[in-house]
């Protein structure tokens, strides 16, 4: 299974939370890992995204149907992203795009990569290409911020 985990792209500082918007920053840097993505991803894409608008916002530059799913959000755990996007269960041909929130996204980089839950810094539209190999063996694919894709 190959996972993209991307942290949503810098936003506006406004409240609510859930509807803060993507700055003109974040969309150029949505709009450039979009690109990175769709230039090397394999077909077929199941893009997730959390429900905050700006993670909508950054999984639109896609160009794919989103599914919204609350266990991305920031409120979440590792457990219940690992569950949202199929890590134990998808087959190893699937590829999952997942958009949310640091510090849940470093966090599950982390636990992925290491076997324990500490928290690592994902920047902002900043994403990370996991694969799950033989065994289990998880491998480290690209970790791109948006100022080189």
């Amino acid at each position: 299974m190959n996972l993209l985990l991307w942290r949503h792209a810098e936003a506006e500082d406004d409240w609510p939370d859930m509807e803060r918007r993507l700055t003109e920053r974040g969309e150029r840097q949505a709009r450039r890992i979009a690109e990175w993505i769709r230039a090397r991803a394999p077909g077929g894409l199941r893009v997730l995204a959390s429900p905050a608008l700006r993670c909508r916002q950054t999984a639109e530059t896609l160009g794919h149907a989103i599914e919204i799913d609350k266990r991305l959000g920031g409120e979440s755990d590792v457990t219940r992203i690992l569950l949202a996007v199929g890590w134990t269960v998808a087959s190893a041909d699937a590829t999952v795009v997942a958009v949310g929130h640091q510090p849940l996204f470093g966090q599950t980089v982390a636990f992925l990569l290491s076997g324990r839950e500490d928290v690592w810094h994902v920047d902002k539209g900043a994403v990370w290409w996991l694969s799950r190999g033989k065994g289990g063996r998880v491998i480290l694919k690209a970790s791109i911020p948006p100022e080189f894709a």
